[in-house]
């Protein structure tokens, strides 16, 4: 599986720009999941509903399916922070690509969104002059940038070119690490 990361600051466009890429994607015939980092609690369970009900009687898992879906809900005794590399253990192997939402300080490939800030006294900073792991950045105004740069500048307003670019740098995005999250 390929995997790309997209990181950025709350606002920068993030979430639109992977929404519009996986469609892109899956036009190719290519299987596309997403890896996203909360950072805040969260519930896909609803009170009163059967599984909601086995976690609250102090179920460590629930595994829910149907015949159009499969989710697993954890419980973890202990507040814990998983790194990226052990949220794509979790995923299935028949994926082409996974594309992870957050995770900006990960070692793996990404492309940094970047957009400026509104407020002039809350400037956002870029990353990519400090992170070997950004690869490109995709931003609404290359002009705008705060640094110059010799990587790639893709149109954060174009997902066609994001996606095309994905795909023509698709061997560089290859994911080389094990199931139990080593280097093979």
């Amino acid at each position: 599986m390929k995997v790309a990361g997209f990181a950025g600051y709350s606002g920068s466009g993030k979430t639109t720009l992977v929404e519009q890429i996986i469609p892109l994607l899956r036009q190719q015939g290519l299987r596309v999941s997403v890896v996203k980092h909360a950072h805040h609690r969260f519930d896909i369970d609803h009170p009163g509903k059967d599984s909601w009900r086995h976690r609250q009687a102090g179920a460590f898992e629930v595994v829910i399916a149907s015949d159009r879906r499969l989710a697993l809900v954890r419980e973890f005794e202990q507040p814990s922070q998983l790194t990226v590399h052990q949220m794509l253990a979790e995923l299935y192997e028949g994926v082409d690509w996974v594309l992870v939402e957050g995770f900006k300080e990960s070692d793996i490939l990404k492309i940094e969104v970047w957009r400026e800030s509104a407020d002039a006294h809350s400037a956002r900073p870029v990353r990519y002059p400090e992170d070997d792991f950004i690869v490109a950045i995709a931003t609404d105004d290359p002009q705008r940038l705060p640094q110059p740069t010799q990587l790639p500048v893709l149109d954060l307003n174009q997902p066609a070119q994001v996606a095309l670019w994905l795909l023509a740098q698709g061997e560089r995005f290859e994911y080389h690490w094990d199931r139990h999250g080593g280097l093979l």
